[in-house]
């Protein structure tokens, strides 16, 4: 990511996460918390509950920079900034994935909130790119205040069509996702890294 003083890989502390850098020597649980294919039943990847598969996938994130996502019982997802494809030098949030627990609630709030807040040190706005037919996470994100910008072919071997959705720091702090952070009590001007 070329933002500059921008850190990809922070460690996070929220009221019930702590996001830090994804190792290999996390991969076994990694596995193990994205075992559950309901995870993936809207991903592009829906077969990513398998072993086989995930474990490469765990070790790519790993290598590639990434943030493993830490409840009290142990490691519940993933997620990782990065830098846009469809808009070189912006950052991005994205390659999330949360146990079901954390699914539509304070848990996958205070992820947003907490990756959000960080990224907003260094930028006005954040994107996600979201797989044209994963509805969920579109929705979700629409309830971090992100607007659906465009429509693109995204990048790889089998470009797939995906949603290109922008959130500015107003935006975020104003959205429903906000007051569930705010409930779960991060301080969202005051985020630490």
């Amino acid at each position: 990511m070329k933002r500059q003083g921008f850190d990809p890989l922070p460690v996070l502390t929220g009221p019930s996460l702590i996001l830090r850098p994804l190792t290999r020597e996390d991969v076994p649980a990694l596995v193990a918390a994205a075992a559950d294919p309901a995870i993936w039943a809207q991903h592009p990847a829906q077969d990513r509950w398998k072993p086989e598969v995930m474990v490469p996938y765990a070790e790519w994130l790993a290598d590639e920079g990434s943030l493993v996502v830490e409840d009290a019982a142990g490691v519940a997802g993933t997620s990782r900034f990065y830098e846009a494809w469809n808009a070189p030098g912006d950052i991005s949030i994205g390659y999330t994935f949360l146990t079901r627990a954390h699914w539509g609630g304070a848990g996958n709030a205070e992820l947003k909130a907490l990756m959000l807040e960080h990224a907003f040190r260094y930028t006005d706005h954040v994107w996600f790119h979201i797989a044209a037919d994963n509805l969920r996470s579109q929705s979700a994100t629409a309830k971090l205040g992100a607007r659906l910008i465009e429509e693109t072919m995204g990048p790889g071997p089998e470009p797939k069509l995906y949603h290109c959705f922008s959130v500015s720091r107003g935006a975020w702090r104003a959205s429903p996702a906000a007051a569930t952070a705010r409930a779960a009590g991060l301080a969202l001007d005051q985020a630490e890294s």
